[in-house]
């Protein structure tokens, strides 16, 4: 799995880092995401697909062929 991120069209929400904070985490400043991991383990794999799809913003891509 390789995971990208729009900041572009990130809103700041943070559930992906309540999710999945060993992969994201959130700039101070203005909330936008910080893609921690952009190839997690497979144990993180669910949690990953979880914050994709509550993305508010659909910021997060997946990759499932990587």
């Amino acid at each position: 799995m390789k995971i990208t991120v729009d900041e572009v069209k990130c809103c700041g929400a943070g559930q992906c880092v309540l999710i999945a904070p060993e992969v994201f985490d959130q700039r101070e400043d203005d909330g936008i995401v910080i893609l921690l991991d952009a190839e997690p383990p497979a144990e993180q794999h669910d949690a990953v697909r979880e914050s994709a799809s509550v993305c508010p913003a659909a910021a997060i891509m997946l990759d499932e062929s990587a």
